[in-house]
């Protein structure tokens, strides 16, 4: 997981969170800032993790294609 920057820049943001979870995070001393901005950062890794495996589905196919047809490349050398 991506750590938070403690010194990085901040922006302002307009968000709309269900009252009752506010109510609950505040109750156990959240830092709601803090827990939106790692959501927030999970969400934006996850969607990259997402879209690279989209831009690199035929070459990923292509070598377990290979690998089915032809074994691991140097798989007599493997320790494990």
């Amino acid at each position: 997981m991506r750590k938070l920057a403690l010194n990085a820049v901040r922006q302002p943001a307009n968000l709309s969170i269900d009252s009752k979870l506010m109510k609950e995070a505040k109750g156990l001393d959240v830092n709601v800032s803090r827990a939106a901005e790692a959501g927030i950062a999970e969400a934006v890794a996850a969607e990259k993790t997402r879209l690279w495996k989209l831009e690199n589905r035929a070459t990923i196919e292509a070598w377990n294609e290979y690998v089915e047809k032809h074994g691991i490349p140097l798989e007599e050398h493997r320790q494990f």
